[in-house]
């Protein structure tokens, strides 16, 4: 596909295409593309032919770093998006301006790995261009200006909805759609992985590419078998809300790596690479010896992998045939079990600043046994999630943001398309 949708007479069209994507949402995202188009001409000039996407964040429902085991993950796409405007340059360099951020520039004829670059969204951009290129994608110069209501550090993963959406960029423009949402998640995940520095899983990726709920089954990372959950929790008498800790992990790299780094010296007992190839009754048999060459938390680790995969099967029955309360307690479980098992809660050492344990130990005083929270993500610092009845749904929200700050209590809705090009 080519760069069709022109500013100055085109733009009836696309205020079309976001009335469908947003809903009761569209007049306020209607301003916000016009906001987006004004950025890209201020920052590279006008432009007669652009293009526009939107990659939503998402959210992981079940499944608390079991991704990266190959496990089983519950995931959705939510109502928070990046969105960019591309436009080509003629020049063999990539510019992506992002609102409040630095430019961006990736020369084309140059995408080795930057070791300089390492935990910089350029390296992002970097390495999902050189995959393109060496499947003999003809990736040509562009400019693109995105804009984001996917928050920075909110557990929503921004960082896979950057991957997405700039991998639908050059998959719709340069590479005439080949790829599918799962090969645009993988593809985010390779630039993660190899450029980026991050040892990720492929939840993140998934979640934003699919659109919607899915359960995925990583037990072949190549080949994940992804079904949809049509379910609406709002018709469940209940909402979604994330939680802002207000917790900083910029400096938290080692906790987030030691999860992954701690499962594999248990794999290498067994002669594996991952904790799914590992039978679970071998694991049980082995666990004195376990304990004593890897530790206990490694150990305990791993119990919460495989009883969180098992969970993952039991939400998405439950929900399939609307037992909502079953949901619940498998969220309950999960949360508990990622706090006293996987120990993502806490960073090792910290005293002073424990937000996650506040934040969840709040929620759970304020839904009175009533809902369910959990941490979300990555944990450690960022945010947690709550199923919230609806009708305490105002009192829940003030009482958080009364204990946290305002704004952090967020209510979001499952997304049902995932990354997209609207015009």
């Amino acid at each position: 596909m080519e760069y069709t949708f022109s500013p100055l007479t085109d733009f009836p069209k696309l205020e079309e295409a976001i009335a469908r994507l947003y809903g009761d949402a569209a007049p306020m995202q209607t301003k916000r593309f016009r906001g987006l188009l004004r950025g890209l001409e201020e920052t590279f000039g006008p432009s007669e032919k652009i293009a526009v996407f939107s990659a939503p964040g998402r959210t992981e429902i079940g499944g608390n770093h079991t991704d990266h085991q190959h496990g089983r993950v519950l995931a959705g796409s939510v109502n928070l998006d990046i969105i960019a405007a591309a436009a080509p340059n003629g020049e063999r360099v990539i510019r992506l301006q992002s609102e409040g951020f630095p430019m961006d520039v990736v020369d084309l004829d140059d995408l080795e790995i930057h070791p300089e670059e390492v935990n910089r969204s350029a390296s992002i951009l970097r390495g999902i261009a050189a995959w393109f290129v060496r499947q003999g994608c003809r990736l040509e110069g562009f400019n693109a200006y995105t804009t984001s209501s996917v928050f920075k550090g909110s557990g929503l993963s921004s960082s896979a909805a950057l991957e997405v959406l700039i991998g639908n960029i050059i998959n719709e423009l340069f590479y005439e759609g080949k790829c599918t949402p799962v090969q645009l998640a993988q593809i985010g995940q390779y630039a993660e992985n190899v450029y980026f520095g991050k040892p990720s899983g492929l939840l993140d990726q998934m979640g934003s590419s699919m659109g919607g709920m899915v359960t995925i089954d990583f037990a072949d990372n190549d080949r994940p078998v992804v079904e949809k959950l049509d379910f609406d929790f709002a018709s469940a008498g209940h909402a979604l809300c994330i939680i802002d800790s207000g917790a900083d992990h910029a400096d938290l790299t080692d906790e987030y790596a030691a999860v992954p780094g701690e499962l594999k010296k248990v794999c290498a007992h067994f002669g594996k690479s991952v904790l799914r190839e590992v039978p679970e009754e071998d694991f049980m048999a082995a666990l004195p010896e376990l304990r004593r060459t890897c530790g206990d938390r490694a150990v305990l680790r791993a119990i919460h992998i495989y009883d969180d995969n098992r969970r993952v099967e039991e939400q998405v029955a439950a929900l399939r045939r609307n037992d909502f309360h079953a949901f619940l307690a498998q969220v309950r479980a999960s949360g508990l079990s990622s706090w006293r098992c996987l120990q993502n809660v806490v960073p090792a050492g910290y005293i002073e600043h424990q937000e996650v344990a506040v934040a969840l130990t709040v929620c759970e005083r304020l839904l009175n046994g009533r809902g369910a929270c959990r941490v979300h993500g990555g944990g450690f610092a960022g945010t947690i999630q709550a199923f919230v009845p609806l009708d305490m749904l105002e009192g829940f929200k003030a009482g958080m943001e009364q204990a946290l700050g305002e704004g952090k209590c967020h209510v979001l809705t499952v997304r049902p398309v995932g990354g997209v090009r609207l015009a």
